[in-house]
């Protein structure tokens, strides 16, 4: 696979005009909207829409920080609307496609002369797939309620090998990518609806949602709009890439945030801050992800917090540890409230005084009937990123990224509202 170096030179506007992708609906949704449901085998987090013509639906685990929407070419991909971004063309300029050649196996889904690659990962492994486009179904909403579907008719997508699905939730058929890239599904959609360059997750222990556009985000049962009581804090680029595989140069399509603290009941944890900065070689920092099960900490962050938790709950008794976990303990001496476990509150200090604050639901994990294990682990002495927010974090909180403005809202905990991710109203039919 050789890399190309001739792409051609677009204005950035210009460009984006010339590729965003078609729409073929009667009407323009002001948002879209995506059922969540989380698989229990894999504490992954997956979704579904319907591509290609004749539609057929399309299983799909999420991945926040990858930079597109991936499926599987290899088994059974027809489709009459399928056509392969060529070499030079400006939907590999818009990919950032920095590979391109022939495959000589093809004519096929996934395996054409002169197109543009990139690189893909799952869970388990990497390789590189064929950028394209095809139709793409999804349902709009106004906040409220699921509405009409509508399609997307040269939706930019990567496809993706067979092998890659090894370590996905059964019946998966490649990943949502929601990065932070100009071919993720948010852009994608922000472009081809001309609505805001927003989008909101909302993960839960059973079900979610995710929201393209900006809000009302409403749920039951007392239809509370969360878009109305968000707090900010900024996204940061990592000019460096972060993923499983990428090419030198590339920025990172994971979504960061400026964790400059923690605190155990409101007491600063005693940390190597330097680990909490993203350094010349895109290392450090705290990302967001939805395709960790739990938060990972370097091992100095993690052993400080973990010392410092069980300081702040004298009384109840440790336990022999449960993998991943390393610190459990004997629940029958905690109290248990709408916001989970009776413990002490775990704060991520923001910029400008912002907290994120996680509270027992949120923290802790039942591995046994009568064991909670604090649901961090730790991560080593060297990882690419300190601190990865994982998904046992983020669900019953709504997140909204603002790509625009380059920042992040955040709801704190949902049940203190009280609602879940799993109360938005999902009425019509695909």
């Amino acid at each position: 696979m050789a890399v190309s170096s001739n792409f051609l030179v677009f204005s950035a506007s210009l460009l984006f005009f010339m590729v965003s992708p078609s729409i073929q609906v009667s009407f323009r949704p002001k948002a879209l909207v995506l059922p969540v449901s989380k698989d229990a085998s894999t504490n992954q987090y997956v979704t579904q829409i319907k591509q290609r013509t004749p539609l057929v639906p399309a299983k799909l685990t999420i991945d926040l920080g990858a930079q597109s929407l991936w499926v599987d070419c290899e088994q059974n991909y027809v489709s009459s609307t399928y056509k392969p971004a060529h070499c030079n063309s400006a939907q590999c300029n818009l990919a950032r496609s920095k590979a391109c050649g022939t495959c000589f196996d093809g004519p096929k889904p996934g395996c054409n002369n002169n197109t543009c690659s990139l690189l893909l990962s799952s869970t388990m492994v990497a390789t590189i797939g064929e950028v394209a486009q095809d139709v793409v179904a999804v349902q709009s909403t106004d906040g409220k309620s699921s509405g009409k579907v509508v399609s997307v008719s040269k939706f930019l997508f990567t496809c993706g090998s067979t092998f890659l699905l090894d370590g996905l939730a059964s019946g998966v058929k490649g990943m949502a990518g929601l990065g932070r890239s100009k071919i993720s599904m948010p852009s994608l959609f922000s472009a081809a609806f001309s609505f805001p360059r927003k989008f909101a997750v909302c993960l839960g222990s059973s079900n979610g949602v995710i929201f393209f556009g900006d809000g009302p985000y409403n749920f039951l049962p007392f239809n509370f709009d969360i878009s109305k009581s968000l707090i900010y804090t900024p996204l940061i680029l990592n000019p460096v890439s972060t993923a499983p595989a990428s090419f030198e140069g590339d920025p990172s399509s994971d979504y960061f945030i400026g964790v400059t603290g923690i605190s155990i009941n409101e007491k600063p944890v005693a940390l190597n801050k330097t680990l909490l900065s993203i350094n010349e070689e895109g290392h450090g920092g705290t990302k967001i992800s939805t395709v960790a099960p739990y938060t990972v900490l370097e091992t100095s962050i993690y052993r400080a917090l973990v010392r410092a938790f069980i300081k702040e709950i004298p009384g109840i008794p440790r336990v022999p540890a449960v993998a991943p976990f390393g610190a459990c303990f004997n629940s029958k001496g905690i109290r248990f409230s709408r916001i989970g476990p009776g413990v002490p509150t775990i704060d991520l200090v923001l910029p400008n005084k912002a907290v994120w604050r996680i509270f027992g639901f949120n923290s802790m994990v039942r591995v046994k009937e009568d064991v909670l294990c604090l649901g961090f682990v730790d991560g080593g002495l060297e990882p690419t990123t300190s601190i990865v927010i994982g998904g046992h974090q983020l669900e019953d909180n709504l997140l909204q990224f603002d790509l625009a403005a380059s920042k992040l809202g955040f709801s704190s905990s949902l049940l203190f509202r009280p609602t879940t991710c799993a109360n938005f109203n999902f009425t019509s039919a695909a």
